[in-house]
């Protein structure tokens, strides 16, 4: 392992990682061949010549396999094992998202987008051709695999906590472009892990897409619902009151702070900033309230309409104050799928428009299924819910 570790610090130390693509194209065949070597160590239960009563097999030499990449075709020894069916994710995963990309550019092309511009899209998000066969099997193979992670069951445990957000993206439909929501569903379960339970692509967020999704979520067996988290659109909170009428409501902070500060000038974003924060400073639900009203007499002299919405819609921010403060401060808003979020619009930015419907859900699909396998890899819970 050492040794392993050492190689990928040579290649990086011998020459400026810039320098050419070559140089970096040695440095992810170093850090990969690292990548692999301690995934078979974890598979087997024993680190290389490593003598272990927990050992479940052993090595069994490698084979050269070549990946296609943006840097040029990178050459490595995936090492294998005798026993226990070893099959390193890095090149699944990896080979997934790309499938995904492909069979999203092959429909542009389909319908009629420049070639010049799927030419772009190709280059900056696949670096490689691949034959017409290819892309239609890749797409077979990946529906097929996102439609099972869309659809499995989530019954045999309960999900206490829902967190519920919504991106826009560009889909081509029979007479124009249009502006389509990407509706983003993720749990956390009994066990303190969380998961992400569905991707629905619809014309908006109004009550009846949100409550499809929601009748949709029951009906693979969703139970145990104490709290939801999200913004305070009209179609959530109307599909919420109808279909969890048990489960209690967060409204986001953040998204909360972001309404009332655009109420008012750039010049007073700062200070209102950090009045607002103010607020959720304290553990105290009777707290935080004195301290709302204060803001809202505060401002009302120069904004009568934020300091109505501040008080209208505060409590609404306060229902996780029950809460032990590690659990609060993770369910005061919808933070935990930001940075999802962020990742959504990194890819679909380059496609720019998607030619229907399906091919946004496959390659939204294919990340949200890499996130979904990375949060429930992660060795301890993102929340200790013993402590309730």
């Amino acid at each position: 392992m050492v040794r392993r570790t050492i190689e990928a610090q040579e290649v990086v130390e011998s020459q400026s990682l810039f320098a050419d693509e070559g140089t970096l194209a040695r440095m992810i065949e170093a850090c990969v061949r690292q990548t692999l070597e301690e995934e078979l160590s974890r598979h087997l239960g024993a680190g290389p010549y490593e003598r272990s009563e927990g050992r479940r097999g052993h090595r069994n030499g490698s084979k050269p396999r070549t990946m296609a990449t943006r840097l040029g075709k990178l050459h490595f020894d995936v090492p294998q094992a005798r026993e226990g069916g070893f099959s390193p994710s890095v090149f699944e995963r990896y080979q997934r998202s790309e499938r995904a990309l492909v069979a999203a550019m092959q429909e542009m092309m389909v319908q009629g987008v420049s070639t010049r511009r799927v030419g772009e899209v190709l280059e900056k998000m696949a670096g490689f051709s691949v034959s017409g066969a290819t892309v239609s099997r890749s797409m077979a193979e990946l529906d097929e695999e996102i439609a099972r992670f869309r659809g499995r069951s989530l019954s045999g445990r309960s999900y206490p906590y829902l967190v519920i957000d919504a991106r826009y993206e560009k889909i081509r439909t029979a007479r124009h472009i249009a502006s389509q929501a990407a509706l983003v569903v993720a749990g956390i379960s009994d066990e303190g892990r969380r998961e992400i339970l569905g991707l629905w692509v619809e014309n908006s967020e109004s009550e009846e897409t949100w409550g499809r999704v929601f009748k949709e979520l029951k009906g693979r067996g969703l139970s145990g619902v104490e709290l939801v988290v999200s913004d305070a659109h009209k179609g959530i909170r109307a599909a919420l009151s109808r279909h969890f009428q048990e489960s209690a409501w967060q409204r986001c902070q953040v998204h909360f702070m972001r309404e009332m500060i655009k109420k008012l000038s750039w010049r007073d974003e700062k200070e209102l900033a950090a009045d607002l924060r103010s607020i959720f400073a304290s553990e105290s639900r009777a707290m935080c309230l004195a301290v709302a009203e204060e803001v809202a007499q505060k401002w009302e002299g120069r904004c009568g309409k934020l300091s109505k919405a501040l008080r209208e819609g505060v409590e609404d921010c306060l229902t996780v104050q029950s809460l032990p403060g590690e659990i609060r401060r993770r369910l005061r808003s919808t933070n935990m799928l930001e940075r999802l979020m962020r990742t959504l619009k990194a890819r679909s930015r380059v496609v720019s428009i998607f030619p229907n419907a399906a091919s946004c859900e496959r390659l939204l699909g294919a990340v949200l299924l890499e996130v979904h396998e990375d949060w429930m890899g992660e060795a301890g819970r993102y929340l200790n819910l013993d402590r309730l």
